[in-house]
């Protein structure tokens, strides 16, 4: 039996979202992650900016002309949610939030 160190690999599944609404958490750094498979379901891949609709705590909230943050590796895009909602609104890192709408601004 040979001894030493094994490298486990990974195997990283993503989670296939394909409609709206979707429920996701706020990263710390107060952005959120769309999924590439919603990306490319909602035909948002070459968009900068965008018009969501996001429920926290059953208020609804239109944040206009939101900057999509993109890799280059993948398709998902993120977004910042802005100062102003957040303290108007008091949304914390790791709330969870439901994204009702996502329409691409011109």
């Amino acid at each position: 039996m040979a001894s030493g160190i094994y490298k486990v690999r990974r195997i990283r599944r993503s989670i296939v979202i394909t409609k709206l609404p979707y429920v996701t958490k706020i990263y710390i750094n107060y952005q959120v992650l769309i999924p590439a498979s919603l990306v490319r379901a909602l035909g948002i891949e070459n968009a900068w900016y965008a018009n969501i609709t996001i429920e926290y705590f059953g208020q609804e909230i239109t944040l206009n002309r939101v900057k999509l943050l993109r890799t280059r590796s993948t398709a998902s895009r993120q977004f910042t949610i802005p100062r102003e909602v957040r303290e108007r609104y008091g949304i914390k890192p790791l709330d969870e939030i439901k994204i009702t709408a996502i329409t691409p601004a011109e």
